[in-house]
């Protein structure tokens, strides 16, 4: 692995985020949101090394500092690589060999009915959403400091149906399961771990696919912007701390 990295001097101990698909998207806001509350990133991507490039930039220009390391959460051993990896990168970059905030954010999304969904769709789904997200945690647990937190992402597509997103809402919904047993588990750690839950975001997402929702479907009127998911992270990662075990909808009131 070869990271994308800046560095700049630090008189205190900052927070660390490790945040998966962070080259993009709600992944590259929520890093953005960190940064300008003192937290430094580590981001993972898959294919767009500029797009990586850009988000080390970034968090740069907001006084932090960034490495982005290529990771195909599909593949097992890349998991294991990077988690046996994580503290060397972290020592090296940061000055230290622990983080506190694990993001699982990383994914792709699947639009086929039932009918029409593959074999190789569905394996795709479960490696990337569900998979990954328990043994790339699980793998980093030494790592992660006591009283640090996890938050995972799902989708409001666990409490309302849409056509077409079975197989994905399906991955998603392990993940809040899975994300309540962590905070039972890790509880004596004074880990807490929860869930947040986008709604329809404005995002490149599935293509831009959700431009298309109705925002007649939501409460407030409109589909929802990376800045206000990522700004939710951020507060949850920084204040939140005895909030644990818990699924927080961001949707401005989808389909409530």
């Amino acid at each position: 692995m070869h990271p994308i990295e800046t560095r700049t001097d630090s008189s205190t101990e900052r927070k660390i985020a490790v945040i998966t698909g962070a080259s993009r998207g709600l992944g590259k806001n929520m890093a953005l949101h960190l940064a300008e509350r003192g937290v430094d990133i580590v981001g993972t991507y898959r294919e767009a090394e500029a797009e990586a490039e850009d988000v080390v930039a970034a968090v740069a220009a907001r006084g932090g500092r960034a490495t982005m390391v290529r990771l195909d959460l599909a593949t097992f051993a890349d998991i294991e690589a990077f988690a046996a990896n994580l503290p060397a990168m972290l020592q090296a970059t940061f000055g230290r060999v622990t983080f506190d905030y694990l993001v699982n954010n990383a994914g792709h999304g699947n639009y086929t009915m039932i009918a029409e969904t593959t074999e190789a769709d569905f394996d795709r789904l479960y490696a990337v959403h569900l998979k990954a997200p328990y043994f790339l945690t699980q793998k980093v647990l030494s790592t992660i400091v006591d009283g640090g937190r996890i938050l995972n992402i799902s989708s409001g597509l666990t409490r309302f149906s849409t056509p077409g997103s079975s197989a994905y809402a399906m991955m998603k919904g392990g993940v809040e399961v899975f994300t309540r047993y962590l905070a039972r588990e890790l509880g004596p750690r004074g880990i807490s771990a929860n869930t947040i839950a986008p709604g329809a975001i404005e995002t490149d997402f599935g293509g831009g696919r959700v431009r298309r929702i109705v925002a007649a479907m939501t409460a407030q009127g409109r589909a929802g912007l990376p800045d206000d998911v990522g700004s939710a992270v951020a507060a949850l990662l920084s204040d939140g701390g005895w909030i644990t075990g818990q699924r927080i909808e961001v949707s401005g009131g989808m389909q409530v």
